[in-house]
């Protein structure tokens, strides 16, 4: 474990100010969270952007680009697009951007669904070692954790979020 302080629920509202600032009046807004701690915050800000209609979710399991090395995955979410992603503008939700690979196989699993306008990236963390040159549009901290340790974001049964580190 580390010592690393991370208040999720004030880095969410951190988040979700910026998201909402930047795309309040965005034409045909669809918000797609990447299972699961993706998922849970794209509900949250579906919610506040009022736009749960136009809200999915999303399980890259199977496209991802190490999927022969990772193996079968223990859990496959389905994946869940109530609405029509061509010519969409779709807020792409994560909770920790790290690699760029889950980021690029939810990318190329959106395009199965038709072609989106736009497509921007949320994160709630970004802990750099990139071997993708993915960014995220919205990131609510930049922080440094050794590539033993993972992110664990965590909701509870009544929806506030916790992040703790783990080691790997």
């Amino acid at each position: 474990m580390s010592n690393l302080e991370l208040d999720a629920e004030a880095l969410y509202r951190s988040l979700a100010e910026q998201v909402k600032g930047a795309l309040a009046k965005t034409d045909r807004l669809a918000i797609v969270g990447i299972y699961s701690g993706g998922a849970w915050l794209a509900e949250r800000l579906a919610e506040e952007l009022k736009v749960e209609e136009r809200l999915g979710f999303i399980d890259v399991s199977f496209y991802r680009d190490d999927y022969a090395e990772k193996g079968l995955p223990t859990s496959v979410k389905p994946t869940q697009i109530p609405f029509e992603v061509e010519g969409a503008s779709i807020l792409l939700v994560d909770d920790v951007l790290y690699t760029g690979r889950t980021t690029r196989a939810a990318i190329n699993e959106l395009f199965d669904y038709g072609r989106p306008a736009k497509i921007m990236l949320a994160a709630l963390v970004d802990r750099g070692g990139r071997e993708l040159p993915i960014a995220a549009d919205f990131v609510a901290k930049t922080v440094s954790v050794a590539s033993n340790q993972l992110l664990v974001l965590q909701r509870a049964d009544d929806g506030r979020f916790t992040l703790n580190v783990h080691n790997a």
